[in-house]
């Protein structure tokens, strides 16, 4: 496995079915607790892509993004943020805070695959 994907993600539903995708695809995937463990993780692995739920607030996603665009060493990693079809201000702030890739979730399901082992 030479792709390696990085999630902050916390619904059960989404990890399970991110982690079930990306073990057909052949892609390492990993999950982040927090915006901290977000960042440290990302250090360690030079992750391909890293992915945002953006609907958790309590996982801090917009702050996450700007630390993230901030870093000179992470910068570069792109970002693909999902989010709820009724949170249209959230894909908005997840813009302005830099994500590269804002995609509603149904979008994120139906393209897992495709997200997993090209990016956005």
């Amino acid at each position: 496995m030479s792709r390696v994907v990085l999630g902050l993600v916390d619904d059960l539903f989404f990890t399970a079915k991110i982690a079930a995708t990306a073990s057909l695809c052949a892609v390492s995937v990993t999950f982040a607790k927090d915006q901290e463990g977000l960042l440290k993780t990302a250090r360690e692995l030079t992750p391909s892509l890293i992915l945002i739920d953006l609907s958790k607030e309590t996982l801090g996603p917009l702050k996450a993004i700007q630390s993230l665009k901030a870093d000179t060493e992470l910068q570069a990693i792109p970002v693909i943020g999902f989010y709820s079809h009724v949170q249209t201000e959230l894909k908005e702030k997840a813009i302005q805070a830099g994500c590269n890739t804002v995609v509603p979730r149904s979008f994120f399901s139906q393209n897992l695959a495709r997200i997993l082992s090209e990016g956005a």
